[in-house]
């Protein structure tokens, strides 16, 4: 067991543990995103209500958001940790040319993923303690549909209600650049630290990276504003 303790308290074992982590979250969102497309439906939420019954009821899922819910603090702890280790470096703790390399030729993002993570895990918190907290723990009322077995939490009135309001919209809209910007220079990143590199593949994969977390968080933005002009 030390040596796994050891593996990932080094500084390439948190990177791999940086790397798998964010393209599991990667993938989360892509999923996250499809399912929150269904606050669009005008259907007076219906579609988004026994989507979020099926979401936080099924024990498969309720499972994997339990595994979800540990790498991102598992992220965001290695994240802080790879900064740390990082910026001693910097400090002359580790040879000039690696530090050079890393923070003056790196781009706003690489330089600064550390602030950008840790304004995501603060808007993530923020996220789930208006919407999520408030659907397990809250008194969000119940409502029943038609041809739908079980009473489910009117979840979507919620969120409309919260994003009737300009100033929350404009947080969530701050929230996702910052997402934006993480996730560009993350799904690059990740790959690299894989090891999976090749000069005719990483230009396509770094390409891939950019137009995925741009239409991801406009994907994600499309929501609030959409909500907040329509009523």
């Amino acid at each position: 067991m030390t040596w796994i303790l050891n593996l990932l308290t080094s500084s390439i074992g948190r990177k791999l543990v940086m790397s798998l982590t964010g393209l599991f979250l990667i993938s989360f969102l892509l999923i996250h995103l499809l399912g929150n497309f269904q606050l669009l439906i005008n259907d007076g939420g219906e579609s988004f209500n026994t989507y979020a019954y099926f979401m936080t009821n099924n024990p498969l899922i309720k499972t994997i958001s339990y595994g979800l819910y540990f790498f991102i603090l598992l992220h965001a702890f290695q994240g802080l940790a790879l900064a740390y280790t990082n910026n001693n470096r910097s400090g002359g703790k580790a040879t000039g040319k690696y530090a050079v390399k890393t923070y003056s030729n790196g781009s706003w993002a690489s330089k600064n993923m550390a602030l950008l993570g840790t304004f995501i895990l603060f808007f993530i918190c923020i996220h789930m303690g208006d919407f999520w907290w408030k659907m397990k723990f809250g008194d969000l009322p119940m409502i029943k549909y038609d041809g739908f077995e079980n009473e489910v939490v009117d979840l979507y009135t919620r969120v409309s209600v919260a994003f009737d309001q300009l100033w929350i919209v404009i947080v969530y809209l701050i929230g996702l650049i910052a997402l934006c910007f993480h996730l560009i220079h993350g799904f690059g990143s990740a790959f690299q630290s894989l090891g999976l590199r090749h000069k005719k593949y990483t230009p396509l994969i770094n390409g891939f990276g950019v137009v995925f977390s741009i239409l991801i968080s406009l994907g994600f933005a499309a929501i609030p504003i959409v909500h907040y002009f329509n009523n």
